[in-house]
């Protein structure tokens, strides 16, 4: 009997309003392409299927962004935090036709994913796992969440918190990858 790899969704988190940053970060133009283009091209190279959820200008987003190969998912409870979006794309693997086992969640802010990090974290991806990237030693993104722990993460998901307080009430698996991403987000426009 052969192995089956587990399935794998990629979920971007591309809702916010960006208040920091002055403008949603999804329509946010990054080294000649838009960030939420930039996240789906990445997720797309480790990951079938990808989910981005857009919120704040979403139709603007989606008729301006180049988002073949994603699933577009829309949060209208964007503006209540992270936890609401978290929720729409675990609710958008859910319900998915074929099986999901996990979803790394990852964040439109952060230009400096790479396909490579995304892979590393998905070789731990299995229906009970539970795994955040760590960079020299600190927590990050991307976070793994096996399908066993869906329900629970979006209960326990709340304003901009969004999986912090249940993956601090589990075991989870740090998975190194520093030197394969830049953890760096986005919070304000470049000085």
């Amino acid at each position: 009997m052969t192995e089956v790899e587990p399935v794998v969704a990629a979920v971007v988190l591309a809702a916010g309003g960006g208040s920091r940053y002055g403008m949603p970060k999804a329509l946010v133009s990054y080294e000649g392409s838009m960030l939420v283009e930039r996240a789906v091209v990445t997720a797309s190279e480790a990951c079938d299927p990808v989910l981005v959820v857009l919120g704040a200008q979403a139709v603007e987003v989606w008729r301006k962004a180049d988002l073949v190969g994603a699933a577009v998912l829309v949060n209208s409870d964007w503006a209540t935090g992270m936890a609401s979006s978290l929720r729409t794309g675990l609710e958008g693997v859910r319900g998915w036709p074929s099986r999901v086992d996990a979803a790394l969640v990852m964040l439109v802010d952060m230009p400096g994913m790479t396909p490579a990090a995304l892979r590393r974290m998905a070789e731990h991806a299995a229906p009970d796992a539970l795994a955040v990237a760590t960079y020299d030693g600190e927590r990050g993104h991307p976070v793994l969440i096996g399908r066993d722990h869906w329900a629970g993460v979006a209960e326990s998901a709340t304003g901009d918190e969004g999986a912090r307080a249940y993956l601090a009430a589990h075991p989870v698996v740090e998975v190194d990858c520093t030197g394969l991403a830049d953890p760096t987000d986005l919070d304000v426009p470049p000085a």
